[in-house]
């Protein structure tokens, strides 16, 4: 999961140089990011059919090599379409990977769900921080295809070796979840048809869509902004790290997106799924004000740029331990994949982004909005999801005031 870190989040300190050689434009140039997470996240319930059926080792080695091409495709791109060319191919490799590690973790970890996905993600949202300086380095001095080249064989080498040091849980190995009062579990698995069939899965998916959308823009554009903002090469000291803005904040913000995927699985493993989402989105939407309204000071860039990430990346842990919970362990690789394509959906709005700024002439309307979609996702866990969640599991005999569960009739219906 750190191997393919860099394909999502090193990608911003990238846009500037390849728009400085060839000219492309910044919308077009990030409709290759758009691509790269669309192909990573639509192509995971595939991915997920072949992990539940094969294992995760297969799936991985062909993600560990699929992830070096990518980048060496993009290290010698010098038209678009070969760029786009990159984006899929390193797509469909970080997918793989992602898709087969969080869902493993779902499996072998029934009793700690959100903090064992967590844990995992984790990987992927702070895996680039020890990289942000030496990739900023080898582009600075060497240029970025050299950056692309070396770093993309690197980190598709490791994916490829680990790859076959992955096992998934035989039948009977690990012991059935006990039911807790805040966080229920279906004691039945509910295939990708009938998870599909559940008005669940959709409100689950849409509150995704939401959130990812928000957190991909700020990701993609980075840098650009910081720039926009005139505070990128700004020398300051926040937190004991000292360096130019772009560099502190992108070093600071890796950290934080890895540690918010643990951190808030843990936190809903003994509160809840929804209560949790209520208050960690909410937050999200006070961090996207934050940066429209005092985001040109330096400090305030770093702080609330933090907070951002800080109040994203537990998206990573919560949405897919709630689908698991919701819908079994059996299949969990299959449904979670599933529901992870709302972060491919969510992409589509990145590009947009840059044509709404171009329209208004800032970012305020971009920031703005972002903040009454996180604040409305916030309010729809508590009065939406969690009554359908309750129900859900009413249907399957589980008494959630109580957290014991009744083996009754299965009601195909729900999953």
């Amino acid at each position: 999961m750190i191997m393919i870190a860099n394909l999502q989040y090193g990608w911003t300190f990238f846009v500037n140089p390849i728009d400085a050689k060839y000219h492309w434009g910044r919308t077009e140039i990030q409709i290759a990011f758009s691509i790269f997470v669309l192909t990573e996240t639509w192509l995971v319930p595939i991915e997920g059919w072949f992990v539940d059926r094969f294992g995760p080792r297969i799936v991985v080695a062909f993600g560990g090599v699929m992830v070096a091409l990518a980048w060496f495709v993009n290290s010698i791109a010098d038209t678009l379409t070969l760029l786009y060319a990159g984006a899929v191919i390193g797509g469909v490799g970080a997918g793989a990977v992602y898709g087969t590690c969080v869902g493993n973790a779902l499996k072998w970890f029934a009793d700690r769900r959100g903090l064992a996905a967590g844990l995992t993600a984790a990987g992927f949202g702070a895996g680039s921080a020890l990289t942000v300086i030496p990739i900023q380095y080898v582009i600075q001095h060497q240029g970025y295809q050299s950056a692309f080249l070396w770093f993309g064989l690197g980190q598709g080498l490791v994916v490829l070796v680990l790859a076959w040091f992955l096992a998934a849980p035989l039948a009977g190995e690990v012991p059935s979840a006990v039911q807790k009062k805040k966080v229920p579990q279906s004691p039945f698995s509910a295939t990708w048809i009938e998870a599909l069939r559940s008005p669940i899965f959709w409100v689950l998916y849409a509150m995704f869509v939401v959130m990812a959308a928000s957190g991909l823009i700020l990701l993609a554009q980075f840098a650009p902004i910081a720039k926009d903002f005139k505070v990128a090469d700004v020398t300051i000291s926040f937190l004991g790290i000292t360096g130019p803005v772009l560099i502190v904040a992108a070093s600071l913000d890796n950290v934080l997106n890895g540690l918010a995927r643990p951190f808030f699985g843990w936190v809903s493993d003994n509160i809840g799924r929804e209560l949790t989402m209520f208050l960690v989105f909410t937050g999200s939407a006070v961090s996207m004000w934050g940066i429209t309204t005092l985001g040109r000071d330096p400090v305030f860039f770093v702080a609330f740029f933090a907070l951002s990430f800080f109040t994203w990346g537990e998206i990573f842990s919560l949405f897919p331990s709630t689908c698991t919970d919701t819908f079994g362990t059996k299949y969990a690789t299959t449904n979670a994949g599933l529901l992870y394509t709302a972060k491919g959906t969510g992409a589509l709005v990145v590009p947009l982004a840059n044509v709404l700024v171009g329209s208004t002439g800032d970012w305020h309307a971009v920031f703005m909005l972002a903040a009454a979609m996180n604040l409305l996702t916030g309010v729809v866990a508590i009065t939406v999801l969690k009554p359908m969640r309750r129900a859900h599991y009413d249907a399957l005999g589980i008494r959630v005031s109580d957290g014991t569960v009744q083996r009754g009739k299965r009601d195909s219906r729900l999953g």
